[in-house]
């Protein structure tokens, strides 16, 4: 188990922190290589680092900005990722980056596996930066405890997997998601969970202690030797 832990004070100091090794890895790579990829998840949590994040002056034409999951919903959608990166992360200097969703016209996620995954067969791998979050369940990307897919996304060595939930608290209605797969998430250079409050705390350090297992999927990250997980975290 790789696990690097940053405690910060506060979300703000969080914020900055992150922008920092953000900014840095991306000109890094675009010092050394023709683009950079960012992997990057939805939520509130994230949201003000993608705003901050949008404002740095780098070549953003040269970077891909990919989602980790998405719900099976349309773009325009409240509740789609897609939106949300449209709204805080693809604006600014930003703008000028190369997006790459994962809805597509299929009627389910399993329908749509097969296109998701050769649109992400295209990114320019090993991705630069992936960032995860995790939800009071355990869950992490869209791979959620319990969930129909879950057990064929962990296992397989495709880039996206479709999954329906099992309608919670976390879930809400949307419970048919797309997500990376495991696999191609440990593609990453650097993989980073961000998470907030003692209540997520909790949860993490139960995964920290409990070994692999599907009834808390972040702990597959937590406890895999392919890529450190780094872990930021702030009340």
């Amino acid at each position: 188990m790789a696990v690097i832990e940053h405690k910060l004070n506060d979300r703000d100091e969080l914020i900055e922190n992150l922008t920092r090794v953000f900014t840095n890895d991306l000109q890094q790579a675009l010092d050394q290589q023709a683009s950079a990829t960012l992997l990057l998840s939805g939520g509130s949590t994230p949201a003000p680092l993608y705003r901050r994040l949008s404002t740095e002056n780098l070549n953003w034409n040269r970077i891909n900005v990919a989602l980790v999951d998405e719900r099976w919903v349309a773009a325009e959608s409240d509740a789609s990722n897609e939106r949300l990166m449209q709204e805080n992360m693809l604006i600014n200097n930003a703008a000028e980056a190369n997006f790459v969703g994962m809805k597509n016209n299929h009627q389910s996620p399993f329908d749509g596996e097969t296109e998701c995954s050769a649109r992400y067969a295209i990114l320019p791998a090993p991705y630069t930066i992936c960032l995860l979050g995790m939800g009071k369940d355990g869950h992490t990307a869209s791979l959620f405890p319990g969930a129909v897919g879950l057990r064929e996304a962990l296992d397989s060595e495709q880039y996206c997997a479709g999954i329906r939930a099992i309608r919670s608290e976390v879930t809400g209605n949307n419970i048919e998601r797309m997500t990376m797969t495991p696999w191609s998430i440990l593609q990453s250079q650097r993989l980073i969970l961000l998470i907030t409050g003692a209540d997520k705390r909790v949860v993490f350090e139960q995964a920290c202690q409990s070994g692999a297992s599907s009834n808390l999927p972040i702990s597959f990250f937590i406890h895999q030797e392919s890529v450190p997980l780094e872990v930021y975290w702030a009340p």
